[in-house]
């Protein structure tokens, strides 16, 4: 990629972490694959959005990047390839939520078959999840230069980063994910998904990363990916939900049962409601990842449900009670 990556996130340079992140979250959730299906420009946007955010919320790449620029990754700095060698740029990994795998080599050796050879293929098993084959995810050669934008230490392990993709209810509730390493025969690797993670967190699994020529391997960083909920809107720890009532209740007053993470739970409406009226619900919202016994709140904006067919009983009543209220106001 040419464009700065702060101009694809829409920040100034010296935008600190929140500001980043924030920018990230809003790109991310509009042009994320699952809510422009068969959109390939907001694919191909997607993917320049992680990829300057992979670099840019890390201090070790952002380091590199404000000083080298995209140079720092492309293998195009030092020495560069030895001879008969190519430069590779950022390689993508297509697995429905943009890019999952990057990195940049200078080998003549096949990458291929030294990826298999290491690590072998990596998925998901079960909801969400991540897979495809290494041969899928890279095209080149493989051997000095970085891999996930880190540089690691001659003959050590190198980091990997993936994206998981999880429901809201899981990233709110919290869950455990199983994710499968053919590595050495295959095998299981189990995940937990804390409850209260948000959008575009990492879980560190230590030691899962691509073991270097030493034995010692790096870390699996998951970055996770939430879907929208149709109901629940997630600021923070609050949640934002809309309920319909009856325009009997939003008059008169009464109860409404409505739908939380946690369960049914029954709402006292006051009388005279107004539609667009905010009800707060305590400690309905997202548990804190730093404290279990802290939650959010749940806000219910109230809408009136109007009914568009009504008895001629109905009709008579509610033409009574016009005829009450304009009384009211010509004797006020």
């Amino acid at each position: 990629m040419s464009r700065d990556y702060y101009e694809i996130l829409g920040v100034a340079r010296d935008a600190d972490d929140k500001k980043i992140k924030a920018a990230y979250r809003k790109l991310a959730k509009k042009y994320h694959p699952d809510t422009n299906p068969d959109n390939r420009t907001a694919e191909q946007k997607f993917k320049e959005i992680t990829e300057a955010y992979e670099v840019l919320s890390d201090p070790e790449k952002k380091k590199l990047y404000d000083q080298y620029g995209t140079a720092a990754f492309d293998g195009s700095m030092g020495q560069g390839p030895g001879k008969g060698a190519q430069a590779y740029g950022w390689s993508d990994f297509q697995n429905g939520t943009g890019r999952t795998w990057t990195g940049s080599f200078t080998s003549g050796q096949d990458m291929d078959d030294i990826l298999k050879h290491i690590f072998g293929e990596l998925h998901g098993a079960g909801a969400g999840g991540f897979g495809g084959g290494f041969s899928d995810a890279f095209r080149g050669d493989f051997g000095n230069g970085s891999f996930g934008g880190r540089q690691a230490d001659p003959g050590g392990g190198r980091d990997v980063h993936a994206d998981l993709q999880v429901s809201f209810e899981d990233a709110a509730l919290g869950c455990d994910k199983v994710l499968m390493l053919s590595e050495e025969g295959g095998r299981r690797l189990q995940v937990h998904i804390p409850a209260g993670i948000d959008e575009g967190q990492s879980i560190r699994l230590k030691g899962q990363g691509i073991a270097g020529r030493n034995g010692e391997k790096g870390d699996l960083f998951v970055c996770i990916h939430i879907r929208q909920h149709p109901e629940y809107e997630r600021k923070g720890q609050d949640l934002y939900m809309t309920a319909s009532i009856p325009y009997t209740t939003a008059v008169l007053g009464g109860k409404a049962m409505i739908d939380t993470l946690y369960g049914r739970v029954e709402c006292t409406i006051p009388a005279g409601t107004r539609c667009g009226s905010t009800i707060r619900l305590r400690n309905k919202g997202i548990v804190s990842m730093k404290n279990r016994n802290v939650h959010g709140d749940l806000y219910i904006r109230i809408q009136i449900d109007i009914p568009q067919h009504i008895s001629e009983e109905e009709r008579k009543a509610t033409a009574r009670l016009a005829e009450i209220q304009q009384g009211l106001r010509r004797s006020a």
